[in-house]
């Protein structure tokens, strides 16, 4: 799947269905899986599941302090998850379920409160995917994938 597809076909519907419609919400998701992608050789580690990289601890987090609390969401994004395997293992939704981890990945922004910017500038969209996606890392660990954040971005989103 190309960036022009996971855009149209996952992103967008997905967003729309959450009832977003932010053509700059489909930036900072796309820019977040081409950082964070395993397909990405500066995404070395191994914490997180899927094309967001969302770690099983975040999922839980989603959940149990966001979702909880708010229940029609919640209901909404339990639509997106299949019905028996989510039950089963639901941080395995995450890696295979581009629309349940599209979901995801969306709401560990909203629960940060982010403000998008009008526009799509990427330096801030990349302020963003660290605020909430930045591990706890070293400062020049941090500042690395954050650079990454802009070439992927460039190369990935931006050339699209």
């Amino acid at each position: 799947m190309n960036v022009s597809e996971l855009r149209e076909q996952i992103i967008g519907p997905t967003l729309q269905y959450l009832g977003i419609h932010s053509s700059v919400a489909e930036e900072l998701l796309l820019g977040t899986a081409a950082l964070e992608s395993r397909l990405n050789p500066l995404c070395q580690d191994d914490e997180g599941l899927g094309i967001y990289q969302i770690t099983p601890e975040q999922h839980r987090q989603i959940w149990d302090q966001y979702l909880a609390f708010k229940p029609d969401l919640a209901s909404k994004v339990r639509g997106l998850a299949s019905q028996h395997r989510f039950l089963q293992d639901p941080d395995k939704e995450l890696s295979w379920n581009l629309s349940y981890a599209t979901a995801i990945a969306w709401l560990i922004y909203q629960r940060e409160d982010i403000v998008l910017p009008r526009h799509n500038e990427v330096h801030q969209l990349g302020q963003l995917w660290q605020r909430c996606f930045g591990r706890n890392q070293t400062s020049d660990k941090n500042e690395r994938r954050f650079n990454g954040w802009l070439a992927n971005y460039r190369r990935s989103v931006a050339a699209a």
